[in-house]
């Protein structure tokens, strides 16, 4: 009777065994736990160790961390620093775009850190500036002309897909001041016409070559869908800015550089004057916004 008793007992504790093993493993329904990992690449730990992997002696080891893009890094290659991420953009834009009077904008109203980096015209295409530009992971302002976009529209569609908007110049980069209204339509309105189909989204920012405006520019301005004209507080040159006012850099400026070459430069590439202004932004405490998160 004792024996029985025993095998009894050992059977209810095996049973038990087993459905503890089998809820362990997973719930009833067959549902899996829910994914923890990251969305991309930079919300992964670079420290994590990675998976566990069997020797060919059987002992265990742990695998090495997964390689990890590396924000400064990329940075170094360049010598710089990454920039601080700029502040979220304003529920409300502070400059209130409006085709019925264009409003003239050198500087965003703000207190905040930040600065506006455009780049006019479009004549020099350097393919280290697309490098740099992904590596930095910053966003600017392109005013181009298309004379120079029908040249490579590939060179500016690649910036157009990091995140960096394409503004209008006019066609041919005429001084507008010396053209009468109907000619200055026609650059600004036809610019805007190309632009959209070549990179499918219409200018809502204009820019005049020189900086040169008059009130039929602002009047064809508006008649071309744009509701801003925008202009500057410094301008790069080689190895530093110009600055309109002062010596330093202000919460807001709007900061002009261009798309040029050696030959215009003094021999310096376009890539080396951009990382010359970077790391001039950065020297001043400042970081890069977006132009249109403030303007609309």
């Amino acid at each position: 009777m004792a024996a029985r008793t025993r095998v009894r007992v050992r059977t209810a504790v095996a049973g038990a065994a087993l459905a503890l093993l089998l809820t362990a493993c997973g719930s009833g329904s067959g549902d899996s736990a829910p994914f923890q990992g990251g969305g991309s690449a930079h919300s992964a730990d670079p420290g994590a160790p990675g998976p566990a992997a069997k020797n060919g002696n059987g002992t265990t080891t742990q695998a090495a961390p997964a390689a990890v893009p590396d924000a400064a890094a990329r940075a170094e290659k360049w010598g710089l620093k990454p920039f601080a991420v700029p502040p979220a953009a304003p529920a409300v834009k502070p400059i209130k775009a409006n085709p019925a009077a264009p409003p003239v904008v050198k500087q965003i109203p703000t207190d905040q850190k930040v600065v506006f980096v455009t780049l006019d015209d479009g004549a020099e295409k350097d393919p280290k500036f697309l490098d740099l530009m992904r590596d930095m992971n910053i966003p600017v302002t392109m005013f181009l002309n298309d004379t120079y976009i029908k040249q490579n529209p590939d060179y500016f569609r690649q910036l157009q897909a990091m995140g960096n908007s394409i503004q209008n110049h006019t066609v041919d980069h005429p001084n507008l001041k010396t053209l009468d209204a109907a000619a200055q339509k026609r650059e600004i309105c036809d610019d805007s016409d190309r632009i959209a189909t070549a990179y499918g989204t219409r200018p809502r920012l204009f820019r005049p070559p020189f900086g040169n405006y008059n009130p039929a520019t602002l009047t064809a301005t508006g008649q071309c869908g744009m509701g801003a004209v925008v202009l500057w507080k410094e301008s790069m040159q080689i190895n530093d800015m110009q600055y309109a006012e002062g010596k330093q850099l202000k919460p807001g400026d709007i900061i002009l550089a261009h798309f040029r070459g050696p030959s215009e430069l003094k021999g310096t590439t376009m890539t080396q004057m951009m990382v010359n202004l970077f790391r001039k932004i950065q020297d001043q405490g400042f970081t890069i916004a977006r132009l249109d998160d403030y303007i609309g």
